[in-house]
């Protein structure tokens, strides 16, 4: 009569009263049922009005109830059950139970035909019913169709999913951002098949970077096969309702969540950036989990949905480091996420700088690529994080320092110690550009000449584009020499346009400094902004950390 959990996997003993194996889904509820008047026989529905179970199906299930009640016509209605192939396949109960056991006993001596019956003790059954997802009447109709079939199939991965989770229930989500625009195969038949079959997005839902850009690409060399498919992926979104938006950094447009708003973000970054810095709460949702949850409005009520997931694990302390750069933020969100792993850190040490919208997206994007948490707290910076206590939930953890080692190590690592070296190509814009970024870049390169063999490209979102060139500065950027692309990101670009003959490239990316070298071959060099717009000017990376990286501007 104990429970034993080995390698992830819970096993209870009880007492079973008929035998067999059975794997179904379960269905539980802390609430007697009486199965004459409660279920129906020739359809297995549960047909009593007053219980937590009323109108599910019984079929396919383990059932878990505390027991029988009400009338003894229950064993009678079992039997039919068994015989019509509409019962559960196997019943748990919390206590000896007589009139529904009785009904698979007679079921199983008269006819051959049976399902486990077992008993177990009273806090293994508590147990088994927290595994239960209680599903609304939204959640109920959509798994029997009345909401069509691309929500019914939606919602039965999403109950699986909610199961694997260990939520308790599903909860209504505002807005959803979809990452699975990226191109493949079966990411095409998945899209393909949810329009087909009639899916709609219930929710706002904005589209992540493509692998290209919609407008261009046919001007820019690529592949029409490629092209033409990536066109279709997109179109079977849109059919959908998603919306023209096309960027790997939704927390720039308009429709940004608020602090506390639940939805549901793909793309890593944006993730990370939502949950830390704006507030909100999404899962770090695997790609194409969003898209059913667009479609349905309904997610798990799980990790970081809940205020106890919420909570600080482990408090990173940063030393002070004067006279900064842009290049300080991704190189402190890369070395903090490897610290903190998969924990959710709380970091002091920067209550009295202002990182701009710009330097949280780096940070957010570096942290989001060495790291599994799903998000991050700065005191006195992020708004969950009024102090250190607020996100400690009473106990705050031991103090882990980072300094100047840990954010020197992860330059060099960036760079390969490398030397000074030749640049072919300035890659920016990962995640997408900000307004200020290209400002900024269209100040560094005014009245400045590129050099004839480096190549530098920008990617951005489609409204940050619009404004950029109502500013005059994509018109400034681009005499200058700058390429700008918008709807895909550098995670997904590759040749023709990176140029051939492109051997090295500099990035001032966080993100891209790990995945590029792996996803293009090519060998990588990293610096700040101004360090990419001086190699492009010059054609070579001098290899130099930045000033705030002299060990005289480490406090």
């Amino acid at each position: 009569m104990t429970s034993m959990t080995q390698n992830g996997v819970t096993s209870f003993q009880g007492t079973a009263y008929t035998n067999g194996v059975m794997s179904a889904t379960l269905l539980t509820a802390n609430l007697e049922l009486s199965f004459w008047g409660g279920v129906n026989p020739k359809t297995g529905e549960v047909i009593d009005r007053f219980h937590p179970l009323s109108g599910c199906l019984l079929k396919d299930t383990i059932l878990a109830i505390p027991s029988g009640r009400g009338s003894c016509g229950g064993s009678v209605i079992m039997m039919e059950l068994i015989l019509n192939g509409l019962g559960p396949k196997a019943l748990i109960f919390k206590r000896r139970e007589d009139i529904i056991t009785l009904g698979v006993i007679v079921a199983e001596e008269f006819f051959g035909k049976t399902a486990p019956v077992v008993v177990l003790r009273p806090e293994d059954f508590h147990q088994i019913l927290g595994w239960n997802v209680q599903l609304s009447d939204f959640d109920k109709a959509s798994l029997e169709g009345v909401n069509g079939e691309a929500t019914r199939i939606s919602m039965k991965i999403l109950a699986r999913v909610a199961d694997m989770m260990g939520a308790h229930e599903m909860i209504d989500v505002s807005q959803a951002h979809l990452d699975g625009a990226w191109y493949g195969p079966g990411s095409l038949a998945f899209a393909k098949k949810l329009r087909d079959l009639g899916g709609r997005f219930r929710i706002p839902s904005t589209i992540n970077s493509l692998n290209i850009d919609q407008r261009r690409w046919r001007n820019l060399g690529i592949d029409t096969e490629l092209g033409s498919t990536c066109d279709e992926l997109t179109q079977a979104f849109l059919d959908m309702d998603g919306k023209v938006s096309f960027t790997c950094a939704p927390y720039l447009l308009d429709t940004a969540p608020k602090v506390g708003d639940s939805i549901a973000w793909g793309e890593s970054n944006a993730v990370i950036y939502a949950n830390s810095v704006l507030g909100a709460r999404t899962l770090k949702n695997p790609n194409m989990l969003e898209i059913l949850i667009a479609l349905t409005g309904r997610a798990p009520k799980a990790g970081v949905y809940l205020d106890e997931n919420r909570i600080a694990e482990l408090h990173i302390h940063v030393q002070p480091f004067r006279n900064i750069d842009s290049s300080f933020w991704p190189v402190l969100g890369y070395a903090l996420g490897t610290t903190a792993s998969t924990r959710i850190p709380v970091i002091t040490g920067l209550e009295d700088m202002k990182p701009s919208t710009t330097d949280f997206k780096a940070f957010s994007a570096a942290f989001a690529t060495s790291s599994s948490a799903a998000m991050f707290h700065m005191v006195n910076l992020t708004p969950e994080a009024p102090t250190l206590e607020a996100v400690c939930g009473g106990d705050v953890p031991p103090q882990i320092s980072l300094g100047w080692k840990e954010l020197s190590d992860c330059w060099h690592e960036f760079n390969h110690s490398s030397t000074s070296r030749q640049v072919d190509l300035i890659s920016l814009g990962n995640p997408h550009f900000t307004l200020h970024e290209i400002k900024d870049l269209a100040i560094l390169c005014r009245g400045k000449n590129k050099h004839a063999d480096v190549a530098v490209i920008v990617t951005c979102g489609r409204a940050v584009h619009a404004l950029a060139s109502q500013a005059g500065y994509v018109k400034d950027l681009e005499a200058f020499g700058v390429q700008f692309l918008t709807d895909t990101c550098w995670c997904s670009i590759e040749e023709p346009i990176i140029p051939k003959k492109a051997k090295v490239i500099m990035t001032n990316s966080g993100k891209y400094i790990h995945y590029g070298p792996g996803l293009t071959g090519r060998q990588f060099c990293f610096g700040s902004l101004e360090m990419c717009a001086e190699a492009a000017m010059t054609g070579r990376n001098t290899g130099e950390p930045p000033e705030w990286l002299q060990k005289v501007n480490y406090m």
